[in-house]
């Protein structure tokens, strides 16, 4: 979300489905890595079953991350490749995938339109990301 009146600033991490429908979001500080907290988001899921595949950006390739998920989880990650000493991890297949990383964009830019979020008015983080699920409640009921 960037600087804000309440601090330095906030990260959403959020997974969806297809039409952009959120099953799990997540509320941290902006100072750790996207890759440190994809655990927690898989934590605060709304469904009790998880998908089989994450499809991230260039931030969340990491080897450790991809078998954590995959021994954990049994979840699969896509991202494309960084630049690497050893050469890619994955073929061309699973990588088409992240064709579709768009609708987690779209899902954002909805959560934007929610001026609470948005400004962050909520000075307390437990407001906070009250308001992100009431938002993602919002959204959800318009498939439902």
């Amino acid at each position: 979300m960037g600087p804000t009146k309440r601090g330095k600033g906030t990260k959403i991490t959020a997974i969806t489905v297809r039409h952009s429908i959120p099953i799990a979001l997540s509320i941290q500080a902006a100072s750790p890595h996207e890759s440190q907290l994809v655990e927690e988001v898989l934590g605060h899921s709304f469904l009790n079953q998880l998908p089989a595949r994450l499809i991230g950006d260039k931030a969340y390739d990491s080897d450790g991350l991809d078998q954590q998920l995959q021994q954990q989880y049994g979840i699969e990650m896509i991202a494309p490749h960084r630049s690497r000493r050893h050469g890619p991890t994955q073929d061309g297949r699973p990588l088409r995938r992240y064709q579709r990383r768009w609708q987690v964009e779209r899902f954002f830019a909805w959560l934007q339109h929610f001026r609470r979020l948005a400004n962050r008015w909520e000075y307390h983080i437990e407001n906070f990301f009250g308001m992100a699920r009431l938002g993602c409640l919002k959204i959800m009921l318009r498939y439902f």
